[in-house]
């Protein structure tokens, strides 16, 4: 078991690393853009990217989950077809959607909630949707093959080219909120050109009926299951400028973003964990060991949600240089969201989690349930807590929504690939984690601490595991030199 959580440690070392770095790099255009656009033009860019990554589900049409299973396999087609023919599918849906959004962009203004003056900016983002969508199947074939560093290095590529071109736009040539679309679409269409060596090697235009068929079969669910997945994770933007204004969009924006701190840790484990389970799945042990890591990343998740809730506000105040804070004063009052969005997205890695037996026993049919049921409660959610509590009701709705998610896809996926997860210690690191957040909120509602002070509550929380044995000594000692030796 130690080998392969090594492995697993190894790959979410790698990706890590350009999650970390990628995410930090365009998570520096939050202060950027908070000092640059007044709230209401933030909120307009937050809207587009909201539609943006609803309408990303009906480019990608699940194919890229249906590439990974079935090129990890080659249960049909040969290994080349494997990448060609969900590729070429791709390209060709993105294709027509991009030209008849672009094509109707006049028309399509009141449907993404902008005045008729951005029209253009609908034209950015469909040729935005076609680039981001065709370099899908290649950047899976990196994961899929192992080729971590190649991946990692071509994201962060993309992400520097965003960051530059954002800068430059904006404070030498006085750019407005297009500038972050144009700078967006020049960094995927670098992104593409890096991709083509991997297409060019990989391309095989004869299509296999029998692949075709199965591919359809397991990606189709991923159409409606990605579209309330993406409801979930941003309907609360158009519901919020529905219900309020472009202001209070963008002060949710701003502050839904400082969520990137569990973000990271979800999205690193990810890349690295969907080919771990795949690739593992027929060894003897499996379900022994991926009990172990929901374990462990239930523990370090709930660590950095407590570090990260003690001391946000103080990160949000720091001065950082040229006269800027990580978010501008202005959007300082929906700093209250950041612990629910947290926590959120912590849920959001335990589902992530249990998504294995899934995918392992191919039954992808249960999540268009299973996320749709979280999509209709955030809407239902949103419209009942927002006129009541503004930003705070969406944040909550959210939460509310990855709750119901995890829950419905651990029992889907236990009824058909059984593991005996390690309940006991989840359930200590939960209370734990409980009583140390509610003893920080008390002291900190009561009296006036230090960020010095403040250190205390993490510390706690580790004193806590280690007196439930959670994590034993004897773990540790075989873990850690592994670690080491692998990083």
């Amino acid at each position: 078991m130690i080998d392969k959580l090594k492995s697993l440690s190894k790959d979410t070392l790698i990706y890590g690393a350009n999650t970390i770095v990628g995410r930090f790099l365009n998570f520096f255009l939050i202060p950027f853009y908070t000092h640059k656009f007044l709230p209401a033009e933030f909120g307009i860019v937050a809207i587009l990217y909201s539609y943006i990554a609803i309408l990303n589900v009906f480019f990608s049409i699940g194919l890229e989950s249906g590439y990974m299973k079935f090129a990890s396999t080659l249960e049909a087609g040969t290994k080349k077809q494997n990448f060609s023919n969900p590729f070429i599918l791709v390209l060709l849906n993105s294709l027509f959607l991009s030209a008849l959004i672009f094509v109707f962009s006049s028309d399509l203004t009141g449907l993404f909630q902008i005045s008729e003056n951005y029209s253009y900016l609908i034209r950015y983002s469909a040729l935005i949707l076609l680039f981001d969508t065709v370099i899908l199947i290649p950047f899976a074939y990196l994961r899929l093959h192992n080729k971590a560093k190649s991946f990692a290095g071509i994201k962060i590529l993309n992400i520097v080219t965003n960051v530059i071109l954002n800068i430059v736009l904006i404070s030498y040539f006085g750019f407005g909120i297009e500038a972050v679309f144009i700078s967006n679409l020049v960094a995927s269409v670098v992104t593409f050109i890096l991709l083509l060596p991997v297409i060019k090697s990989n391309i095989d235009l004869r299509f296999s009926r029998e692949l075709v068929i199965e591919l359809f079969r397991f990606s189709i669910p991923y159409i409606p299951a990605g579209i309330a997945a993406n409801i979930i994770q941003i309907i609360d933007r158009p519901i919020l400028k529905y219900l309020t204004d472009d202001k209070t969009v963008g002060i949710y924006q701003a502050n839904y973003r400082l969520g990137i701190f569990m973000m990271l840790v979800v999205s690193m484990f990810e890349y690295a964990w969907r080919p771990f389970f795949l690739n593992n799945a027929k060894d003897p042990n499996a379900k022994n060991i991926f009990a172990k890591v929901l374990t462990l990343f239930v523990l370090a998740a709930s660590f950095i949600f407590l570090v990260v809730t003690v001391f946000i506000e103080d990160i949000v105040k720091m001065d950082l240089p040229f006269g800027y804070n990580l978010i501008g004063k202005a959007y300082w009052a929906g700093l209250s969201i950041v612990p629910v969005i947290l926590f959120a997205y912590l849920l959001n890695g335990i589902y992530v989690n249990f998504m294995a037996g899934i995918y392992i026993e191919k039954k992808t049919k249960y999540l268009p349930l299973i996320t749709g049921v979280g999509a209709v409660s955030n809407i239902v959610m949103n419209f009942i807590l927002i006129p009541e509590y503004s930003y705070m009701g969406a944040a909550v709705s959210t939460l509310i929504s990855y709750f119901l998610m995890m829950l419905g896809i651990y029992f889907v996926s236990n009824k058909f690939y059984r593991i005996n997860y390690e309940y006991k210690k989840i359930g200590l690191i939960f209370a734990s984690l409980a009583v140390t957040a509610v003893l920080y909120y008390y002291v900190n509602m009561s009296f006036s601490i230090s960020w010095m002070a403040k250190a205390v509550f993490p510390l706690l929380f580790i004193i806590l595991t280690f007196l439930s044995g959670i994590i034993t000594k004897s773990e540790i000692g075989k873990l850690l030199p592994a670690l080491k030796k692998r990083s």
